[in-house]
């Protein structure tokens, strides 16, 4: 027996091709592009009319849930209050989130001022 041959095609046997691997699906917003803050007047104004009757449904039951939306981001925020103290229990997302967010939106401007 001859040890070449052991793990070798038979002689005229032809190997497996391997396949090429599928490119990836192409996202159509990049990973890094920030989510738009712009949003239609007519879009804007469905969300805050959503919002006013999430916050009279959730009234009526008497929790201490309130849905808003934050005037410079746009962003919705959830807050958690204390039915005694009125006291903001928990926000989500955070004041501090906010404060990021908008700071990051301010250097982004001037940036863009900068580089124009």
């Amino acid at each position: 027996m001859d040890i070449r041959q052991v793990g070798s095609p038979a002689p005229g046997a032809t190997l497996p091709q391997a396949r090429p691997a599928a490119p990836a699906p192409a996202s159509p917003i990049p990973a890094s592009a920030p989510a738009p803050k712009a949003e239609a007047p007519d879009h804007q104004q469905q969300l805050e009319e959503a919002v006013k009757q999430l916050n009279k449904t959730i009234a009526s039951l008497n929790t201490g849930i309130e849905f808003s939306i934050d005037k410079d981001t746009k962003e919705r925020v959830v807050k958690v209050i204390d039915q005694d103290t009125k006291e903001v229990l928990r926000q989500i997302p955070s004041e501090e989130t906010l404060q990021i967010s908008k700071a990051l939106d301010k250097l982004q401007g001037l940036l863009i001022k900068q580089e124009a």
